[in-house]
């Protein structure tokens, strides 16, 4: 994602290679990733806290679902999606197939 203090950690493959891969995310309490797209699908689900997730190409607090462990969501390819974190830290599986990438939507709210 770029945003500071978020721990990438690859489980599974390499994501800037063809091929399957899975990283998991940990995202520290109170960080909001803003509204970007992956090339890929993605398939998640939450490990620990709780994430709050949303689609559209503005993040909006008001949209985003809580998820808690156990939660699962998809990344369609193209499809900008926005996340965050509130009071709890989170951590977060993330697979896909590679090459991925992560472009931000020029939206600005």
């Amino acid at each position: 994602s770029g945003v500071a203090g978020i721990r990438t950690i690859v489980l599974s493959g390499d994501p800037t290679k063809p091929g399957p891969y899975t990283i998991a995310l940990s995202v520290p309490a109170h960080t909001k990733i803003a509204a970007h797209a992956h090339r890929d699908d993605r398939a998640s689900v939450v490990v620990a806290g709780e994430w709050f997730f949303g689609y559209g190409p503005v993040a909006d607090d008001a949209k985003v679902k809580a998820l808690p462990p156990g939660g699962f969501y998809t990344e369609p390819a193209g499809q900008p999606h926005y996340a965050q974190t509130r009071d709890q830290p989170a951590v977060v599986y993330v697979s896909g197939v590679g090459p991925t990438d992560t472009v931000y939507t020029a939206v600005k709210p």
